[in-house]
């Protein structure tokens, strides 16, 4: 069974089509790529995909199913935008989140226990989420997104924020759920993330769909020629290089 099943959906705000005719499955157990530059689609997919915003047309399917209250209680999901109540404390806000989560007792004190010493907060626990750095509290938001022990989960830019180290540390905790056999998608506009750690990729350019699979196969179907990368500015000159075949520009990414 597909963990996400995404069949031909469309969204558009006003004349704006940000997601137009989009389909691709996540497998059960892997680790699945959202790629794309920045308004692409990607938020406006996984928002659809949690019933933050309904689709125009066509279907979505979690976990076997149509999303509904009751199914997100087996999803963990971190927003684009993050949002920790800033005058509480860590432990206290992880507690009261949890509750909200249903985890109440001593399964949620056991569980905040575990994943603050995951990602090293230990010191910070007694401390307010205003006095933590940005990084720290994207490390707060993610355990946020655990406390209900989900089984797929769906992380929206999950590495904004982190340094390299903390960025590794991530990397491996969901290397490690993977191992778990829990399901992971995640979105991102760089393209080493990806390849870092997904299984398979998706990637959207102005709403749409450009390709799709196995990571490993998308490589070696593009080869050692091709490359994507990130730019600022006027991009048209990189296509006059010597050396350069051709070029799909995907606005402040290119192929």
């Amino acid at each position: 069974m597909d963990a996400l099943e995404i069949v031909n959906v469309s969204k558009r705000f006003g004349h704006f089509q940000a997601v137009r005719n989009l389909s691709l499955a996540v497998p059960e157990g892997r680790v699945y790529g959202l790629l794309g530059p920045n308004g692409a689609g990607k938020t406006t997919t996984i928002r659809m995909v949690m019933n933050i915003f309904l689709p125009d047309s066509g279907k979505i399917r979690v976990l076997g199913t149509t999303m509904d209250e009751a199914m997100k209680s087996r999803i963990g999901y971190l927003p684009e935008d993050r949002g920790l109540y800033p005058k509480m404390k860590v432990g206290e806000l992880l507690l009261f989140l949890a509750e909200i989560k249903g985890v109440r007792g001593a399964a949620a004190r056991d569980t905040i226990d575990r994943w603050i010493r995951k990602f090293d907060l230990v010191d910070w626990k007694g401390k307010k989420v205003e006095e933590l750095s940005k990084g720290m509290q994207q490390k707060v938001q993610f355990i946020v997104t655990m406390l209900n022990d989900p089984e797929l989960i769906i992380l929206d830019e999950p590495f904004g924020g982190l340094d390299p180290v903390n960025t590794k540390l991530l990397k491996d905790i969901m290397l490690g759920m993977k191992a778990e056999g829990r399901t992971i998608v995640f979105s991102t506009h760089r393209m080493e993330q990806v390849e870092m750690i997904c299984d398979d990729i998706c990637l959207i350019s102005k709403g749409e769909k450009v390709l799709d699979g196995k990571l490993t196969a998308v490589k070696k179907a593009y080869g050692k020629n091709t490359i994507f990368l990130d730019y600022e500015g006027d991009g048209a000159f990189i296509e006059g290089l010597e050396g350069i075949a051709s070029v799909d520009d995907y606005g402040k990414s290119m192929e």
